[in-house]
């Protein structure tokens, strides 16, 4: 990525925003709640709020969101895809209903961030991580999204996207903490990936 220094841009700073998983949708919360009752259930503890993660990165060159989405048309380019991988099965993710994208959206939003929770969290100050994070976004694996092919332990999801790139960039995830009571599936699977690369 090409840098293009301005000294009047703000200050460079990584920032978190821990969303409510289908904050924008109804069968999204649906399922993802049946989900969080079984795996409450199996492993005998209380329900937790689920959260999706995203980034916001302020850099010398602009402002970007960086965020693991659906494929909502074949416009990618005007929203900073970099980053296209399968949903559900590496077969399934040859139709374009069955992959996901990852973007580095220069001036972007984050839907729903109207309703994140706590947030944003600096995560990162300084131009040195900001860019890492951002020259990283294209590295990310294209992991199957909702299942654990590396055996990291849990499924591949946004969270793991999230957590995969602030390992890789230095800037590291154990100071970070979910909103009381709440959960982010798929994180702890980024971190492994990431640290054994």
């Amino acid at each position: 990525m090409t840098v293009e220094t301005d000294l009047t841009a703000a200050p460079s700073v990584v920032s978190l925003y821990w969303i409510p998983l289908g904050a924008g949708g109804r069968c999204i919360r649906l399922s993802g709640g049946m989900f969080e009752l079984a795996a409450a259930l199996r492993q005998h503890r209380r329900r937790c709020d689920l959260y999706h993660s995203a980034l916001e990165v302020v850099a010398p060159q602009g402002r970007f969101v960086i965020e693991m989405t659906p494929i909502p048309d074949r416009h990618g380019e005007m929203r900073g895809v970099v980053r296209e991988g399968p949903v559900g099965s590496r077969l399934a993710g040859r139709w374009g209903l069955f992959r996901y994208e990852i973007r580095r959206w220069r001036d972007g939003a984050i839907p729903d961030a109207d309703a994140a929770v706590a947030s944003p969290v600096p995560v990162a100050s300084g131009e040195a991580p900001a860019l890492r994070v951002l020259e990283l976004v294209p590295a990310v694996p294209a992991l199957v999204w909702g299942r654990d092919e590396v055996g990291a332990g849990e499924m591949w999801n946004s969270n793991s996207v999230v957590a995969w790139l602030l390992e890789r960039a230095g800037i590291g995830t154990a100071h970070i903490g979910l909103p009381p009571g709440g959960r982010a599936p798929g994180w702890d699977a980024g971190v492994a990936v990431a640290r054994r690369e």
